[in-house]
C-alpha cells in the first residue's frame, strides 16, 4: 500500500464534486466548511465542478478531469468534496488511473457515493483513501472517542490511530444549513451501540479495509473497477476486513444487492464485516439486520453492526487500504488503524 505523505500547515486542499455540486443557497455552508481548512492552516482550492444546475456538478469527463488534475498535482495534498450524491460512476471510465497511480498519493476523503470513486481507487492503484465525514460536515465537533478525517490525514506512514464507539448517535433528519450556515454542533441523542449478528461472544480480527455504501458499490460488482479478489491477494494476504453501509434502500433491496456482491467475490477475503448503522427503511417483517443476515450469515466470520461507518452521524472514518484490528464486547467497538 502506498500512504500520502501527512498534510501540514501551508499545504494547499483540493475541493471538487464529483457527483453532485452545491446549489446556491448552500454556499455559505461551503464557504463556512472551507474556512473551518483555513483555519487549521491550510489553503484551499475551489475547482469549477461545484455548480449544482442539475444532478451533477458537470459532465463526467469534466468532473474525472478535475479530479484527476488535484490527484496528481503535487502542490495539492489532499481532495475533499462537498458531499456525495446519485451517479459519480458515470467518472470511473474518465479517471487516468495510470496518470494517479503514477502520481505522489494525494488523500482522498468522503463516503456516499464518493465511495463508488475511493473504493476502486485503492484497489486499482494501491493508494490509501478515507471513507470519513465530508467537507460540509467537517465543521462538526468530533465526539469523545473518535477522530475527524484532518486527523488521520495528518499521519504519517506506520503511525496508528485507535477510536472507540461513542455509543450514542444522531436520530434521523438534516440541520438547517440554510439557516444557519456556522453551525458546528450536532445532537447526538440516541444511545446505542455496536452488536453482533452472527452469534454471541467478543472479537478481536484483523485485516486491511475496504469498502463503502452498498448502493453504489453494488453497481461495480463483476466490472474492472471492483476486483476485490485482486486487491486482496496483492495486498491483503491475511485477509480483508470489509465494511458495509446502506444509504437509503429498503431491506430487501439492500439483501440484493448484498448478495449479488457475495456472489461477485466480495467477501471471499473477509475476516470480518462491519455494517454500518443506518437509517434506510426495513421491508415488511424484514429488518436492515435481516439483510445482512440473509446474504451474509453463512460466511462464517464474524457481522459486526451499527458501525458508524455509514449516513448516520457520527462518522468514524476508515482508511481503505489500512491494517487494523477489530474488538468488540458488550456492545463496544474499538477500531485501530495502521497506516502499514
Amino acid at each position: 500500500m502506498r500512504y500520502p505523505s501527512p498534510l501540514r500547515p501551508g499545504d494547499r486542499i483540493g475541493v471538487t464534486a464529483p457527483s453532485a455540486g452545491v446549489a446556491d443557497p448552500l454556499r455559505p455552508r461551503l464557504d463556512f466548511s472551507c474556512s473551518t481548512l483555513r483555519d487549521r492552516g491550510y489553503e484551499v482550492v475551489v475547482g469549477d465542478c461545484i455548480r449544482a444546475d442539475r444532478h451533477v456538478s458537470a459532465p463526467a469527463a469534466d468532473r474525472a478531469a478535475e479530479l484527476t488534475a488535484m490527484l496528481t498535482d503535487p502542490t495539492i495534498r489532499a481532495v475533499v468534496p462537498p458531499w456525495g450524491g446519485e451517479i459519480s460512476v458515470d467518472v470511473l471510465p474518465h479517471l487516468d488511473f495510470a496518470a494517479i497511480a503514477a502520481a505522489e498519493p494525494t488523500w482522498l476523503v468522503g463516503y456516499s457515493d464518493i465511495s463508488t470513486i475511493l473504493a476502486p481507487l485503492t484497489m486499482r492503484t494501491g493508494v490509501a483513501t478515507v471513507h470519513g465525514n465530508n467537507l460540509m460536515e467537517t465543521p462538526y465537533a468530533v465526539p469523545d472517542g473518535l477522530v475527524s478525517w484532518l486527523d488521520i490525514v495528518t499521519l504519517p506512514e506506520g503511525a496508528s490511530v485507535e477510536q472507540t464507539s461513542p455509543g450514542r448517535y444522531a436520530s434521523p433528519g438534516f440541520a438547517d444549513w440554510v439557516a444557519d450556515p456556522t453551525i458546528t454542533t450536532r445532537t447526538v441523542d440516541r444511545a446505542g451501540g455496536w452488536r453482533r449478528l452472527d452469534g454471541d461472544g467478543p472479537v478481536e480480527v484483523s485485516g486491511r479495509l475496504i469498502g463503502g455504501c452498498i448502493e453504489t458499490l453494488a453497481t461495480l460488482t463483476g466490472t474492472a473497477f471492483a476486483d476485490l479478489a485482486g486487491f486482496a491477494q496483492r495486498y491483503a494476504p491475511d485477509g480483508l476486513l470489509v465494511y458495509v453501509e446502506a444509504g437509503e434502500d429498503t431491506a430487501f433491496s439492500i439483501a440484493r444487492r448484498l448478495h449479488g456482491m457475495r456472489l461477485a467475490g466480495w467477501f471471499d477475503a473477509a475476516t470480518a464485516v462491519l455494517v454500518g448503522r443506518t437509517h434506510a427503511p426495513d421491508s415488511p417483517g424484514f429488518t436492515q439486520y435481516d439483510a445482512a443476515l440473509d446474504a451474509l450469515g453463512g460466511l462464517g466470520v464474524p457481522i459486526l453492526a451499527d458501525v458508524e461507518c455509514g449516513h448516520v452521524p457520527p462518522h468514524l472514518p476508515l482508511v481503505n487500504g489500512g491494517q487494523a484490528t477489530v474488538r468488540y464486547a458488550d456492545g463496544t467497538g474499538r477500531v485501530t488503524q495502521t497506516l502499514r
